[in-house]
């Protein structure tokens, strides 16, 4: 390799250590990697802004500004509110049935929303339900956590990963419904399951406050009616576009600015408020890790890394399948899956061309998928609604820990992942 390609290796790898270990704020490590690889010439300003390969993917980066803006609309009617008390009384404070509504509610939105947003709007609820059950918080935020990233693997805008894939592959909504969706909602059930035998120390059943939590009008969590109305509707219809995608010929992307604009244009809110609650730390981090993985795509790294594998397994669909789904199992427990997905889906797409583009050869994309996403429960580090949960715990008193997180999120990961190895096997692979 050339020495620009080596520098390009070295900065790659110091910033992935950065975000990984979490030494320096991830949006300034990106930021500070990608600034150096437009030092070294490892990339230029065309390849970085420009060139769909290897510069920043603007397809993911609108998606996600436009749905941040549209969930940041449906916060202010207090839906997620709704949800929650709902929840509680219909669990009628049974602490286990409650845990499984909220963990149905967080996979469900997940699906639909992304699962950084869902539990950011669902944890701060969790509170105010565990205070009035005398629970302890921390299995269901664990819980929440878990099942964000579990049901976000159903959809396209369910989790970060999937969307860096899709743009990547040229996938749809409905290609991730039909081959992921079912899938997922087994792993759901099992996960229940799971959750009833790992928690199973903290279901202690309080009489008196479960007939308090019954007392609660969870009508009253609505704070505007008319802003639901309207905001469910937009919603409907921009999923609505991307089903219809095949017809429509829109891409998410377009669709997601187009609900956004919609649904600010029609209601009383401003334009102020709406983009208020859009994470730019994360959009920004984005830009930053799509610079870094198109310096190594430019210098001709990830060829070589492709062609390694692509040598290793023979080009052996069944074991290149296989090798895809539990090494992103285990490379997305260490590290956050958004930063490994970005960098393997140019690897990805490489093996599957490789292949001369064969239909079966788009399991690989399904390997990638579900490792990065399940394997992101493996650890506090794994996934980013991981971090998000144990921060908003820590700021509310009740601080979970590295270990405390990851003893659960090993089980989980491995249970999930051991289901979906003869899922993949079945569909694809005989």
């Amino acid at each position: 390799m050339t020495v620009t390609a080596w520098l390009a290796v070295a900065v790659f790898l110091f910033a992935y250590t950065l975000i990984a270990t979490e030494k320096v704020h991830r949006v300034a490590a990106a930021l500070g990697g990608a600034a150096i690889m437009l030092l070294v010439h490892a990339t230029g300003a065309g390849s970085a802004f420009f060139d769909e390969r290897s510069g920043i993917d603007w397809n993911v980066i609108f998606l996600l500004l436009g749905m941040m803006v549209i969930v940041g609309v449906l916060k202010q009617t207090g839906i997620f509110e709704y949800l929650a008390i709902w929840a509680a009384k219909r669990a009628r404070g049974r602490p286990f049935r409650l845990m499984a509504l909220l963990i149905v509610i967080t996979a469900s939105a997940s699906a639909l929303l992304d699962n950084v947003t869902t539990v950011l709007l669902i944890a701060p609820v969790t509170f105010l339900v565990c205070e009035r059950l005398a629970l302890p918080v921390a299995p269901y935020l664990i819980a929440e956590a878990l099942a964000s990233n579990i049901g976000g693997a159903s959809t396209l805008v369910g989790d970060p990963p999937n969307i860096i894939i899709a743009s990547r592959a040229g996938l749809t909504f409905n290609d991730f419904l039909v081959h992921m969706a079912p899938l997922i909602v087994v792993l759901v059930v099992v996960f229940v399951g799971l959750c009833r035998w790992l928690f199973r120390k903290s279901f202690r059943y309080d009489p008196e406050r479960a007939a308090a939590i019954m007392t609660l009008n969870e009508r009253a969590a609505i704070a505007d009616r008319r802003l639901l109305r309207q905001s469910l509707a937009v919603l409907a219809l921009v999923i609505v576009a991307f089903v219809l995608h095949p017809v429509l010929h829109y891409e998410p992307s377009v669709v997601a600015l187009l609900g956004a604009g919609t649904l600010v244009a029609v209601t009383k809110v401003t334009a102020e408020e709406a983009i208020a609650e859009v994470e730019w730390p994360t959009l920004v981090f984005f830009a930053g890790l799509f610079v870094m993985v198109g310096g190594l795509v430019e210098t001709g790294v990830i060829d070589r890394i492709s062609h390694a594998v692509a040598e290793a397994t023979q080009g052996r669909l069944a074991l290149t399948t296989m090798v895809l789904l539990w090494g992103s199992t285990l490379l997305s427990a260490v590290v956050d899956n958004i930063p490994y997905v970005a960098t393997m889906s140019p690897i990805v797409a490489d093996l599957v061309q490789a292949s001369g583009g064969h239909e079966h050869a788009q399991v690989y994309w399904w390997a990638l998928a579900i490792g990065a996403d399940l394997g992101g429960n493996a650890t506090a580090v794994g996934a980013a609604a991981n971090v998000v949960v144990i921060g908003i715990a820590a700021r509310n008193g009740t601080p979970i820990s590295f270990w405390q997180f990851t003893r659960y999120g090993l089980v989980v990961t491995l249970v999930t992942v051991a289901i979906s190895t003869p899922y993949l096997w079945l569909r694809y692979l005989i």
